[in-house]
């Protein structure tokens, strides 16, 4: 399986931006999927992961409110909609694939199988 990350720019504070990811390979539409990030000099940490259907989501509290994690399973993507962007935001945002049939979005990295490449956000203040 291999995941494709995109989306990522330069944004300033309060502004908006879409992260794709798009996999080959697999059974996409059966596997959980999640979005992390890593900031500079910081661990690897959970924003929010969809279950196989896209009726079940969990989100970092930190973004709770102005991330929308959602799925195309004919298209073999899922989205960020990230809105409302903070300087804090800043981060190289990674998708992440869980094929272990969970309802829920694992918030541990070791938790998931596939890693895409990340992309990076930078938000302006």
């Amino acid at each position: 399986v291999q995941l494709q990350a995109s989306g990522g720019g330069l944004v300033q504070a309060g502004g908006s931006l879409r992260l794709s990811c798009v996999a080959s390979g697999g059974t996409f539409s059966s596997y959980v999927m999640g979005w992390f990030r890593q900031a500079p000099g910081k661990e690897r940490e959970f924003v929010t992961g969809i279950n196989w259907s896209g009726g079940r989501v969990n989100y970092a509290d930190s973004v709770k409110g102005r991330f929308t994690i959602s799925r195309d399973n004919a298209k073999n993507t899922v989205y960020l909609q990230m809105n409302s962007l903070k300087p804090e935001d800043t981060a190289v945002y990674y998708c992440a694939a869980d094929r272990s049939y969970r309802d829920y979005g694992p918030t541990i990295p070791y938790e998931y199988d596939y890693w895409g490449q990340g992309t990076l956000v930078t938000v302006s203040s």
